[in-house]
């Protein structure tokens, strides 16, 4: 009966991380239904994007006072996790604090660190929930935010909250039961963050106290894995995924905008001008812009499922704040969600991207495509550098190329570039007149 616990504790997790591989096989399929796309150029400058903007949150700090609570959840959720390693040695071994013996007095001021962590984060997530909910920041009252994103938000930022209240109620009862020589436990050091809580369990019992200790330790780490199952399948998934997310940023100028490769191949071939990847004809022609996620590249699903949907984009999108229905956010949601539908249809041997639907259309409208002013605050004011621009761009090329659906405004403007090399509808040898008639007001 010895081994029962770590029996049980083999098999939690075993099914947690089989569950897991299953999730991220899966996510990692629903990126690659993009298109394929090279972006391996100028690695040091890669590696230092991702350092500064998903390491170093450099970005986030553009707005101080939720860049420090952002910080000290993350730094909490990476060296908090470095406790999670004891967790599972323990869990295997039958051991109880496995790292205290070799560390000696450095293991009570590891303890410190990690309980200083956990009530940061525990202050952290209070606020944003205050945020979220009492003062109602106005970025997550937007439409996209109703339902099941907002429920989101509040359940991670709650589960946190739980699973730090456990470490400390686990670390306090620990150190009682070590006061009063039961053997198993280790006597530490002062723990300052925890100690303050003794007052709450000294007076009961050594049974109590164990179950509580007990079910304080099995309840972060069974939830640990389950938080770590339940961010695949959140708007949290950017935990991990900002890091490949940022290294795949698109390090072009701001401005410049990618030229379409069929349509560079089509002129290319007028022109007879061979074509820099391949010296023979395409056998069919590519479509024009976008439909639907086959249409976009990986980079951009990617870009999709690192969003964690905080609506700087959308709070900076001028199109947006003058009530156009756009919201560069919600494109993004748009994206993930249509990645997810697609996959799980194939997964039950549905027709996948054959089923009638498509991202334009049915998740998008051309309102919203049509109301970008291509003015790239969405991508400036993101975290993790995504781009929901280049989504726009390629659906509204789709539309102008491939359903001659744009607005009358523009279709009379792209007419007037293809004939007079302007927006304006005038010969290209009266440009300069306005110059003339200012020489001659300047010698009256």
């Amino acid at each position: 009966m010895s081994f029962l616990p770590q029996l049980v504790f083999l098999i939690i997790l075993g099914a947690a991380s089989y569950i897991l591989t299953k999730r991220v096989i899966f996510l990692k399929r629903n990126i690659l239904l993009g298109k394929a796309e090279t972006r391996n150029d100028q690695p040091d400058n890669r590696w230092k994007t991702m350092l500064l903007v998903a390491f170093g949150q450099k970005k986030m700090f553009k707005r101080l006072i939720p860049a420090v609570l952002h910080l000290f959840i993350y730094v909490g959720f990476v060296v908090i996790n470095l406790e999670v390693l004891e967790f599972v040695l323990d869990g295997l071994f039958g051991s109880h604090r496995l790292f205290a013996p070799i560390l000696g007095s450095a293991y009570t001021l590891a303890m410190n660190v990690f309980e200083f962590l956990a009530v940061a984060v525990l202050l952290a997530c209070l606020v944003f929930l205050i945020r979220r909910n009492i003062l109602k920041v106005e970025r997550f009252q937007k439409p996209e935010m109703k339902g099941w994103p907002a429920m989101d938000g509040n359940l991670i930022l709650v589960i946190e909250c739980i699973l730090m209240a456990a470490i400390l109620t686990m670390n306090a009862t620990d150190q009682i039961l070590a006061a009063r020589g039961i053997e198993h436990y280790t006597l530490l050091g002062t723990l300052a963050f925890s100690a303050p809580l003794h007052g709450i369990f000294d007076g009961m019992s050594d049974g109590t106290l164990i179950f509580i200790e007990r079910f304080a330790w099995w309840f972060h780490i069974i939830g640990i894995l389950a938080f770590a199952i339940y961010v695949t399948y959140s708007k949290h998934l950017h935990i991990f995924l900002a890091f490949p997310n940022t290294w795949y940023t698109n390090l072009k100028p701001k401005g410049e905008m990618a030229n379409m490769p069929e349509v560079t191949n089509e002129v290319n071939m007028m022109l007879g001008i061979p074509s820099e990847t391949s010296t023979d004809p395409p056998a069919e022609i590519g479509r024009f812009g976008a439909k639907d996620i086959n249409d976009l590249s990986w980079v951009n699903v990617l870009n999709a499922y690192s969003c964690t949907e905080c609506g700087r984009c959308t709070a900076e999108c001028p199109a947006n704040l003058t009530g156009k229905q756009l919201s560069p956010r919600k494109i993004m949601m748009d994206v993930r969600d249509r990645a997810e539908e697609v996959g799980k249809s194939m997964d039950a041997g549905g027709p996948g991207l054959e089923d009638g639907k498509s991202l334009l259309g049915d998740y998008i409208s051309k309102e919203e495509i049509n109301a970008c002013t291509s003015c790239n605050a969405c991508v400036e004011a993101c975290p993790v550098n995504i781009d929901p621009l280049s989504i726009i761009l390629q659906m509204r090329r789709y539309v102008a190329m491939e359903e001659s659906g744009s607005p009358a405004q523009w279709n009379a403007m792209f007419q007037n570039m293809e004939t007079s090399f302007s927006p304006w509808k005038f010969s290209p040898q009266d440009r300069f007149n306005w110059a003339e008639s200012v020489k001659e007001e300047e010698m009256k």
